[in-house]
């Protein structure tokens, strides 16, 4: 897996493939329609991209997931706002590969944080295998951190 910046023709393809793989979180404990803001909006996708927000997930030419990143200005702190697989991928390892190649892409971070909902007993469980340390639970979301 390796990751590309996407460009604005991509966009419809990852909102697609957002809507499916957020989805599917009334599988772990959602309700149905709990999903992230702007998970199914063009514009919002479109938006990440123009500003180099958003990553495609690519395996060979094939685009299996995509993730938003928001480094600081020194590329020593990341903020991992969403990642998603498409749900035809999931339970294969591809979440794994997407966030191994996140930490790849900011060689100079030291940390990274992120944040899922309480609810998620996936998102929980994958994040902290992965060495993600729990900062804080506040307002229904879990906080993390992965100092490397």
């Amino acid at each position: 897996m390796y990751l590309v910046k996407a460009d604005e023709n991509q966009v419809e393809k990852i909102t697609d493939m957002s809507v499916r793989a957020f989805e599917t979180d009334v599988n772990v404990g959602g309700a149905e329609g709990e999903c992230p803001p702007g998970f199914d909006s063009v514009g919002w996708h479109k938006q990440m991209a123009r500003e180099g927000h958003l990553y495609q997930a690519m395996i060979g030419n094939d685009l299996v997931g995509a993730a938003i990143v928001f480094p600081d200005e020194t590329e020593k702190s990341v903020t991992i706002g969403r990642i998603f697989i498409d749900s035809i991928y999931h339970r294969k390892g591809y979440g794994i590969r997407l966030m191994e190649c996140i930490e790849k892409e900011f060689p100079c971070a030291a940390e990274f944080d992120l944040d899922t909902p309480c609810w998620n007993e996936r998102t929980n469980a994958f994040y902290k295998r992965l060495g993600y340390r729990i900062k804080k639970t506040e307002d229904g979301f879990v906080f993390y951190r992965k100092r490397l």
